[in-house]
């Protein structure tokens, strides 16, 4: 190619032009249809019904948990609707960034970028534990040993990764499948479990949570005050965090304009069910009893009926549900990590496939610093490595939601005629109120507790470390070529050819 090697800048950035070798080897492989779409979905999420969600109890009671679940069911709801539309438009990998992008620029588009990276690395992180939590309750592992310096929970950590991570180096075909039939099985656990429960079934489950005096606001239910529907934001967010990862499989799915929105707000309203069921039947049989459980599931049926069979089954089933959404999430963080690092923002290393076209730096490097995560914060408390974990993911889910509804409204503005195959009801208005709910939820936070305001700030601090390294190095070196990327070199190169010709001078003496 001509071009290989050049230079040019555009605007604040620079471009580099690549060959086709570059983008040969970062090439995907289109498999999905909309059941898989669907699957990839729900089982991003599956596990936020299994577990985490619970704390919600503990932060703001049965009322302030309700109340937060649906607010933050509103914001799902209307934000997947705009995201659909924009994953019409801009049918790339990089989804989340590709969006943002486009509206905001390199800077806004790299921001909602690392937003998603840490929402799903941290995520995988906090699923490993809980599918550790999970294993350890099972009778053949209740005494399992430590091996070398890790305990139990660390190295069925370690364990689940290697599993994983080689299922999805392995192939699109293998992952996808995989988590299809790990999420069905979950989903209709999920449902059994529900009907199981209604003979134990009670109002009054609601309400055994202990009514805090000292809290302003505070009654049977509000038990922790007006400030708990605050602190339970965070866990409502649980029951539906990652949905928005589906566009990180456009460049993997045979026709993303038809088959990603479909897929998309299918698994939406069906996580609005599972939320429901799980709310509802566990809360109905002890709030309290449940409230700070590492497995809710399978612990609201042990409280109503012992540990017989079903509690088995159930907490089985349940390591399907956590695997259905770590599988999922391993595939999400390296998309958009792919997508980052093919245009050049992080490393471009990143982004190399290998022969069965997966991004396999970008599924395996990330996975040993989420271990990290998981393996430092069980460390230092077991018991709150899980809700501290959470809030992590969340904040860094709670950035890329403001950005990428910001987007959407820009991109309905300036750019009404973008090519949209599906358009969200509601448009702006409707984009607008997922924006309000998600600013308010980044606050929630820190209502909860002290450890979860400091793993808040190391977020912050986090991304904005990753906008330094962006200002200083990678935005001197993007990749022109780069799906997400051309747009901008293109509208720059049209710009100077509409520039007229400068009047030439005359020559002297004529």
């Amino acid at each position: 190619m001509a071009d290989e090697g050049r230079r040019e800048r555009v605007g604040e950035v620079e471009y580099e032009h690549v060959g086709a070798e570059y983008l040969k080897e970062r090439e995907l492989a289109r498999y999905a249809g909309v059941m898989l779409i669907w699957a990839l979905g729900v089982g991003y999420v599956i596990s936020g019904e299994y577990f985490s969600w619970n704390f919600g109890f503990d932060a703001g009671g049965w009322g302030g948990f309700l109340i937060a679940a649906i607010l933050m069911a509103t914001m799902y709801v209307a934000m997947v609707l705009c995201i659909s539309e924009m994953a019409t438009s801009l049918p790339h990998t990089g989804g989340p960034y590709a969006f943002s992008r486009r509206a905001l620029g390199p800077w806004g588009g790299f921001a909602t970028g690392l937003g998603a990276i840490i929402e799903y690395v941290i995520a995988t992180a906090t699923i490993s534990i809980a599918i550790g939590f999970y294993i350890l309750a099972l009778p053949p592992f209740e005494d399992a040993p430590d091996i070398w310096f890790l305990t139990p929970l660390e190295w069925i950590s370690i364990a689940t990764y290697v599993v994983f991570l080689a299922i999805n180096i392995i192939g699109v075909r293998e992952t996808l499948w995989t988590v299809f039939f790990v999420t069905v099985a979950a989903s209709l656990m999920l449902i059994i479990w529900g009907l199981a429960l209604i003979p134990s079934w009670s109002a009054s489950g609601f309400t055994d949570i202990a009514v805090d005096p000292d809290k302003w606001g505070s009654s049977e239910f509000l038990p922790f005050g007006i400030a708990g529907i605050l602190g339970a934001l965070p866990f409502a967010i649980w029951f539906y965090l990652a949905i928005e990862g589906t566009p990180l499989a456009s460049e993997e799915t045979r026709e993303p304009t038809r088959d990603l929105p479909r897929g998309t707000i299918l698994a939406m309203f069906t996580l609005v069910g599972f939320s429901a069921i799980v709310f509802f039947f566990g809360g109905g049989v002890s709030a309290e009893g449940i409230r700070a459980s590492g497995n809710p599931i399978p612990e609201a049926w042990r409280i109503g009926h012992g540990e017989d069979w079903f509690f088995w089954l159930v907490s089985v089933v349940g390591i399907m549900g956590l695997i259905a959404s770590f599988h999922s999430i391993l595939f999400a963080y390296s998309r958009i990590i792919f997508a980052l690092s093919r245009a050049g923002y992080i490393p471009r290393f990143l982004s190399i496939c290998g022969g069965r076209k997966t991004p396999i730096i970008a599924l395996v490097l990330p996975a040993v610093l989420a271990w990290l995560m998981a393996f430092t914060y069980s460390r230092i408390d077991e018991v709150t490595a899980i809700p501290n974990l959470t809030q992590i993911s969340v904040f860094g889910a709670l950035v890329t939601y403001v950005l990428m509804m910001a987007s959407f409204i820009v991109l309905r503005r300036r750019e009404p005629n973008l090519p949209r195959a599906y358009r969200a009801p509601g448009g702006v208005a409707t984009a607008s109120i997922a924006l309000i709910l998600a600013v308010l939820a980044m606050s929630a936070g820190f209502f909860y507790t002290a450890a979860a305001q400091w793993t808040i700030i190391a977020t912050i601090g986090a991304i904005l470390l990753g906008l330094v390294y962006f200002a200083l190095y990678s935005r001197h070196r993007l990749v022109a070529e780069a799906p997400e990327e051309e747009f901008a070199v293109m509208e720059a190169a049209e710009a100077e050819l509409e520039e007229p010709s400068p009047t030439p001078r005359p020559a002297p003496g004529s």
